[in-house]
């Protein structure tokens, strides 16, 4: 009988591999580790497309070199990550944080692809004060697509597997070891490649703020530091021996201002500024009539909103105020200690604190059916409003003068095609997705045109409405920032200061003087058409004010009233 040899049973994995294995998962559950490696991966890989999409795009990352740089770069990002998540791989922490951290990479993936945004702490700032309409208007279907695959999908399947019980003396092993592997790998890597690693930073700055979600990590991180202890500081006080000049003594008639602050109005399609289309008709033929003044050269202290609107009241200009920890007052309070009646209107997302101590009015609450619809409203509905402020004044405040601050939805983007009428409209076709990649130039520039024709309007009108009034009086617009409109593949704004194009930068500004007022400050119209070409910024809008409305305090610095050489 033959002998029957018992049949051997082959191991279904070798003992490196299975050793593999069980760092990752196995009949218990996933291990942390390996949960925190796969997910540095996922994030080094899709969570950093715009990153990758950058990177292929730049000269120096070709050939031979620049592939094995790429490589080498990936590796660094998924180890530097990969010591991230060490820090968080905790069973009660891990898959929340895990949660978030993709969520963050997703939607970011998603600004930076469309808009070519970068995430720093300004960017941040600006974002945690976005209202409704402004995310409204940002919704699209990208969006959904990179939160769902990038984010939504990989948490989902995260929260599914189950993770393996270990003692937290083992797990706190685990992660030390983790960590330690993580940056010796990160630390390697960048000895290898630190040339070509140096040159890219120095070089290819803003590719710092596309290392995802790391940037909006820091980004965060470095908003809180220093947002945090500045909002807790008292409030200094600016202007306390503010005093009304000696121009008030013997007036006949009030000074009145209605300073405009613009919003994200580049001076590159300005029609005063020499731009190819007549984009403000009714502007040039006030200028055509005498009175106004075009700025040319002037510059905007932020990129954004949130840094530029409170920069421009401030006494200290952008250098000071950008290294100053302490909260001051602003140009409001001073004025309204002098005595003057303030008011401030509101058609964007806030004051950003500067009218928490004077009288205001957001347009929302006011539902002007002729203006209003979808939760926001056109600039025109702020001119009706001023004179319902203005009638509700103290007459004390308002004999004295009047200052009057519009704060105008202007040219806010990516939906340009809500900031005109119809009857402005004057360029077609328009684009009227906020996915502004997907339009055509010519009709991503039509739609902005249109939004700088409806200012135009707005601000033609309010000088008609001034020239009714009995008093002296004045406009003084300037917008808080500019734009980018595709050029170098660049939308929106917001770029860090230091890399942001001019575009984002370079920002009109214009003034309008009545006769009276003319006469009132001695202030020579011909003269300041003399200066029009004259470099200016943000930092002169405080001490211009104070000047031209006659406000004595040592807080003015006459050097950087744009007024005071035209002033016989």
């Amino acid at each position: 009988m033959p002998q029957i040899l018992p049949s051997r049973v082959l191991p279904q994995r070798t003992a490196p591999l299975s050793a593999i294995a069980g760092l990752f998962s196995s009949p218990q559950g996933w291990s942390l580790t390996g949960l925190a490696l796969l997910l540095a991966v996922w994030l080094a890989s899709a969570g950093n497309v715009a990153l990758w999409r950058q990177l292929m795009a730049l000269p120096e990352i070709s050939g031979a070199r620049g592939l094995l740089f790429g490589i080498g770069f990936g590796i660094w990002v998924a180890a530097v990550l990969s010591a991230f998540l060490s820090v968080l791989a905790w069973p009660r922490v891990f898959k929340v944080a895990a949660t978030v951290l993709l969520l963050m990479a997703a939607s970011a993936t998603h600004f930076m692809i469309a808009y070519s945004a970068v995430i720093d702490p300004s960017m941040i700032v600006n974002v945690l004060h976005t209202d409704a309409r402004e995310v409204r208007d940002l919704v699209s279907p990208g969006l959904f697509f990179s939160m769902l695959f990038v984010g939504v999908l990989p948490a989902w399947w995260l929260w599914r597997q189950p993770v393996r019980p270990t003692r937290w003396q083992r797990r706190l092993g685990g992660n030390a070891v983790l960590l330690v592997l993580s940056l010796a790998v990160a630390a390697g890597g960048l000895m290898l490649m630190f040339q070509d690693f140096a040159s890219l930073m120095r070089n290819h700055k803003q590719v710092r703020y596309l290392i995802n979600p790391l940037n909006s990590v820091y980004a965060l991180g470095k908003a809180a530091a220093d947002t945090v202890p500045r909002s807790q500081r008292p409030l200094l006080p600016v202007g306390a021996d503010a005093v009304l000049g000696a121009s008030y003594a013997s007036q006949t008639q009030a000074p009145w201002l209605v300073l405009v602050v613009g919003e994200t109005a580049r001076a590159a399609n300005f029609g005063l500024g020499g731009y190819a289309r007549d984009t403000t008709p009714q502007l040039r033929a006030l200028q055509a009539e005498g009175g106004l003044t075009y700025f040319e050269q002037v510059r905007s202290c932020g990129t954004n909103t949130q840094a530029s609107v409170p920069c421009m009241f401030s006494h200290l200009g952008k250098s000071a105020y950008e290294a100053s920890d302490d909260r001051y007052e602003n140009l409001l309070d001073v004025l309204h200690r002098a005595g003057l009646g303030v008011v401030w209107i509101d058609n964007q997302s806030g004051c950003k604190g500067l009218c928490d101590r004077i009288p205001s009015k957001g347009t929302r609450e006011l539902g002007d059916p002729m203006f209003c619809s979808q939760g926001e409203c056109l600039d025109g509905v702020m001119l009706g409003e001023m004179q319902r402020q203005l009638d509700a004044m103290p007459a004390e405040r308002k004999a004295r003068g009047v200052v009057v601050v519009l704060h105008q939805m202007g040219s806010h983007g990516p939906a340009y095609h809500r900031r005109s009428p119809e009857q402005f409209k004057s360029f077609v076709p328009e684009c009227t997705s906020n996915a502004l990649q997907d339009c055509t130039r010519e009709a991503l520039v039509n739609t902005y045109d249109n939004s700088i024709l409806y200012t135009d309007h707005v601000l033609a009108q309010t000088v008609a409405w001034l020239k009714q009034q009995a008093a002296s009086t004045a406009l003084l617009y300037v917008s808080d920032h500019g734009e980018s409109l595709g050029e170098n593949n660049l939308y929106l704004h917001g770029l860090p200061y230091a890399l942001a194009p001019t575009e984002q930068k370079h920002v009109p500004m214009l003034t309008w003087l009545s006769a009276d007022m003319q006469r009132r400050t001695g202030i020579r119209n011909s003269c300041l058409a003399g200066q029009a070409q004259t470099p200016l910024s943000h930092d002169n809008l405080f001490h211009s004010v104070l000047g031209l409305m006659d406000v004595n305090t040592r807080a003015y610095n006459p050097a950087l009233d744009l007024f005071r050489a035209c002033a016989s």
